[in-house]
Order: structure tokens, then sequence, then C-alpha cells
């Protein structure tokens, strides 16, 4: 998934032109990143931990990326066995890239959709997700919509990751009737596992 900053100087270190799936039938394949300012895939080692908590197999798991961006997160799902893997966004030079993956792949379970990430969780039927993937941009003011509207497609025992600029708690969370499962802060990036409040 890649999310929008800020374009950083011209003297930083550029992002990576690629990233690769870790896990599943697809491990190693390389998924192109775009050369847009602003525009950095989440980072290897976060996705790593993010699938270390979730287990190597979702068989059978139903999934959305709603603000897909590489296709990381949502492909590295369906490379483990995830049997419906939606991936959502909006730019369509990334649409097409996403599209080109998915048909190389040969990838049946993904589809590929240029929508809006919020309106498609919205309108996703109550208790038909397991797998929520949320990596909006970080300045766009996304995050309370996303989670309201991911909280209602969830089953019952669904999870929603969650990526942003600083930590969520439990406290926060309860507006939106979730709960943190996990949390890792890596470099700028805050990592949350959320579940359903009891």
């Amino acid at each position: 998934m890649v999310r929008r900053a800020p374009p950083s100087p011209s003297h930083a270190r550029r992002p990576a032109q690629e990233v690769r799936i870790i896990g599943g039938q697809w491990k190693r394949t390389k998924l192109p990143v775009s050369d847009k300012p602003g525009l950095r895939p989440t980072p290897d080692r976060v996705r790593e931990t993010l699938f270390n908590w979730l287990g190597q197999d979702l068989t059978g798991w139903r999934c959305l990326d709603a603000f897909a961006g590489t296709g990381a997160l949502g492909l590295e799902a369906a490379s483990r066995g995830a049997s419906d893997v939606l991936l959502v966004e909006q730019d369509p030079q990334l649409v097409a890239q996403l599209r080109a993956i998915q048909a190389k792949l040969d990838a049946r379970a993904v589809k590929v959709e240029r929508a809006n990430g919020l309106t498609v969780l919205a309108r996703s039927p109550a208790g038909a997700l397991d797998l929520v993937f949320l990596d909006p941009p970080f300045d766009a003011n996304l995050y309370e919509k996303a989670l309201a509207a991911s909280c209602a497609a969830l089953a019952a025992d669904g999870l929603v990751y969650l990526e942003a600029p600083s930590a969520w708690t439990d406290a926060t969370l309860a507006a939106y009737g979730l709960v943190v499962l996990r949390h890792v802060k890596a470099g700028a990036v805050h990592a949350h596992l959320l579940r359903r409040a009891a």
C-alpha cells in the first residue's frame, strides 16, 4: 500500500522503485513503485510483521485494500490464500499498474477497482469482510470515516490493519467500535491491527 506524504527535499533518499511480495505463492514477485512525489510503499519490515500477526495462511479470507497504491498489502494477502481481494485505488496510472500485475500473476482472487476507498467501504455489506487494509494519505483526514465504515463491514471476528503517522489507542478507537490487538512503530509509521470491541 502507498501512503502520500509531502514531497521531501531533493537531497533526501529517493523511495525504492520496487517492493517484493514477502510470502506465499508469489513470494519474491517484484511490484513497481511509481516515481511520484510523496508516494512511498509500506516498509517491508512492517508488512512482514503484519503477516506474522495474521498468520501465514489466509485461505478463504475476504479482504479489501481501500487505498491500494502498489497493491503490496492486498496482493500479499492473495499470495497467502485469501479468496477474495479487492484493490481500490483512485490514481489512473496506479490502477493500470495494478491491473497489469493482476493479469501477469493470473490472480483470479484479485479484483482492481478505480474508485474512492471510502465509497467502496461504505457500500460493503455488513459482515462481508474478514480483513480491511487502511493506509490512506496521512494528511487527508480520512481516518475517522474509514474506521467507521470498516467496522460496519467487518465480520464478527474480522480485522483492520491501520497505518498512521501517530498511535491510535483503545480510547481513540472506542467511537468506531474497535480496539487495538497489536501495534508497532517503525520509523515514522505506526502500524496497528484492530478488531471489534467486545
